[in-house]
């Protein structure tokens, strides 16, 4: 992958807020959208999700996930070839009281200070997303899929 698509497909995860977040549900898929943040040289996303959504439920039951960021539409790109970001994930719930919950919370309250009143809520819960795969699209003719220590590396590249 060249450096300028490699470059496009990090700020997608740095710039976007949002995401398409796809879980196991009682059998089927399940999609909804979550607000994430990738934290500058970590390899995990971070959501913030209530108790009582089914997609938190779903993480727990099933933790393997799906999560796609894509460019905004209405850029250079034909919706064909908007560029994204495809990431398998496996899930992992932060307990309140461990120290990879407070560093994670304080990176979201960073990009999403509008959400601390939901970190006073009972139901809400950190989970860290840790990418297993991914499928990154550039465009037209610009597909590249990466595992294990490849991806590792480019998720940690800045933005």
């Amino acid at each position: 992958m060249d450096a300028d698509t490699s470059s496009l497909l990090r700020r997608l995860l740095a710039e976007r807020p949002v995401a398409a977040l796809a879980t196991l549900h009682r059998g089927e898929p399940a999609v909804s959208m979550v607000p994430f943040v990738l934290p500058a040289q970590d390899t995990r996303l971070f959501i913030h999700v209530s108790g009582l959504a089914t997609h938190t439920r779903d993480l727990l039951e099933h933790p393997r996930v799906g999560l796609l960021v894509t460019a905004a539409d209405g850029g250079p790109w034909p919706a064909q070839a908007l560029p994204r970001v495809s990431l398998q994930a496996d899930a992992v719930p932060l307990p309140r009281e461990g120290g990879d919950y407070a560093a994670a919370k304080a990176l979201y309250l960073a990009r999403f200070p509008d959400s601390a009143q939901t970190f006073e809520l009972g139901d809400f819960g950190m989970f860290a997303l840790q990418p297993v795969s991914a499928r990154l699209i550039g465009g037209f003719g610009r597909a590249h899929s990466l595992v294990a220590e490849g991806l590792g590396t480019w998720l940690r590249e800045p933005a």
